[in-house]
């Protein structure tokens, strides 16, 4: 029972950054691009987006991944 819980939550811990990461990139715009169209379709600009979403899944990722197997060792 132990090693079925770990391996959902361990999937869930892996499928979690792909879904915030996803609302991460589509609420960008709202809050970073402040309706300047033309800022928003430079390269630096787009750099920030996928960096910082890149940088939101890896986090959560890494929290997750370390909750489920913390003390999973014996």
């Amino acid at each position: 029972m132990d090693n079925t819980l770990t391996v959902i939550l361990g999937i869930v811990a892996i499928l979690l950054p792909l879904v915030v990461g996803r609302l991460f990139w589509k609420r960008f715009d709202y809050y970073f691009g402040k309706g300047d169209e033309v800022y928003m379709d430079t390269l630096g600009y787009f750099i920030k987006k996928i960096g910082l979403t890149i940088l939101v899944a890896f986090v959560i990722l890494w929290i997750g991944i370390s909750l489920v197997f913390n003390g999973s060792a014996s």
